[in-house]
């Protein structure tokens, strides 16, 4: 489905993505870990057309990304959820979750995609006339999910979903990319939380410095102990 050939992202002279080459295949779900500073959220945003990429290729189903301006990367079927929600605080939750279905294939499935979104995320639900301003922090990152899902994507980028958030919402968080990866939609997640990131993986990738330094089942990576230690923060688990 989206396959990354030589990918590199500069920011001003500095080299953020290099030569970096990566697939996800359709309906997969494919999470992305690393330290701090790795270029995890450059990566995402260069997939979502956010940053441009100053070489390489970003195929979706064969066509080059690159060549479309990046308003168009939604037509093509990819939706992004960025890190930090970025919802339009004084507008309402409706108001918000519609603003992703600004394609025209998508406002003709309106009411069936906020139906959906309403089925997955009870809460938000509840709040549809309210701010998105005035809702948590975890309510306000459901709103961000399901302001992606009214896009119909066929890809869904994820940017630290669970960043900030307390724990029990965490762990709903994820029971939710994983209906939505059970949907049949291929989900790019990037993730500081290892272990329930790697939980719900079908493959996974570690970035470091811009590069891609593993790659395989989550199984095979933490089977590494100079992997579990280095770059996955698993030290104390494996002991």
């Amino acid at each position: 489905m989206l396959e990354i050939r030589s990918l590199r992202v500069n920011y001003g002279h500095a080299v953020a993505i290099r030569d970096l080459s990566l697939s996800v295949a359709r309906g997969e779900l494919l999470v992305v870990v690393g330290p701090n500073s790795a270029g995890k959220s450059t990566l995402i945003n260069a997939i979502a057309g956010v940053h441009a990429a100053s070489a390489g290729s970003l195929l979706l189903d064969g066509e080059d990304l690159r060549t479309l301006p990046p308003h168009r990367y939604c037509e093509r079927g990819i939706a992004l959820v960025p890190e930090g929600r970025r919802l339009f605080a004084n507008m309402t939750v409706r108001e918000n979750l519609e603003l992703g279905s600004y394609r025209r294939a998508a406002r003709k499935a309106r009411a069936t995609s906020l139906e959906t979104v309403c089925a997955m995320f009870p809460a938000v639900k509840e709040k549809l006339g309210q701010p998105a301003g005035t809702l948590s922090g975890g309510q306000q990152q459901m709103v961000a999910i399901g302001r992606a899902l009214m896009a119909q994507p066929r890809l869904l980028l994820l940017d630290e979903p669970s960043l900030g958030l307390a724990p029990s919402v965490v762990a709903d968080m994820f029971c939710a990319i994983r209906a939505i990866h059970a949907q049949g939609i291929a989900v790019l997640l990037v993730e500081q939380n290892v272990s329930m990131a790697l939980d719900i993986a079908g493959r996974a990738a570690v970035l470091e410095e811009g590069r891609i330094v593993a790659e395989g089942t989550p199984e095979a990576l933490m089977a590494q102990p100079e992997l579990r230690r280095a770059y996955l923060g698993l030290e104390a688990d494996a002991a």
